[in-house]
């Protein structure tokens, strides 16, 4: 499996894009993958510090993608604003991060870490404290996710 994450410098940059060019790249790519998923996320709000796409100090990416209940998207973003972004901003290794949001109730957190090593402090009890703080249960109805090694030669 693949991810590949794209940023805009604005929504016209990528509207032209689509515009002009997607179909004509598309189809030179035609049978080079299988079953694609495709999202674009608007920037809500930066994790720890201002979030710019540059990937040079990352070695690790950690995705998740959340379907949030439609009555628990204000306490779903402020518990990413009070909880979560505090827990993350605090941990060694991790360098920054943003909150993507999609129409509807559909959330993309993504924070980059310096290393596989330091993304691993991040413990599996600590999440599970914060999970329970942040009442992410009665928010998200369903989550999924991935820790990526970032591959240098792939960054454009």
């Amino acid at each position: 499996m693949a991810h590949l994450v794209g940023f805009w410098e604005s929504r016209a940059f990528y509207d032209s894009f689509m515009a002009r060019s997607h179909d004509r790249l598309a189809a030179a790519q035609t049978g080079t993958y299988k079953d694609p998923q495709v999202r674009l996320f608007e920037h809500e709000f930066d994790v720890k510090v201002g979030f710019r796409p540059a990937f040079g100090d990352a070695d690790v990416l950690r995705l998740a993608h959340c379907q949030v209940r439609e009555d628990r998207v204000d306490h779903f973003v402020l518990m990413q604003e009070k909880v979560w972004n505090p827990a993350m901003a605090g941990s060694p290794g991790m360098l920054r991060g943003m909150v993507g949001r999609a129409p509807g109730e559909e959330f993309l957190v993504l924070s980059m870490w310096q290393s596989a090593a330091e993304r691993g402090k991040y413990r599996p009890e600590r999440v599970e404290r914060l999970a329970l703080r942040a009442q992410i249960a009665a928010d998200v109805q369903a989550i999924a996710g991935d820790v990526v090694q970032l591959e240098p030669s792939w960054t454009v």
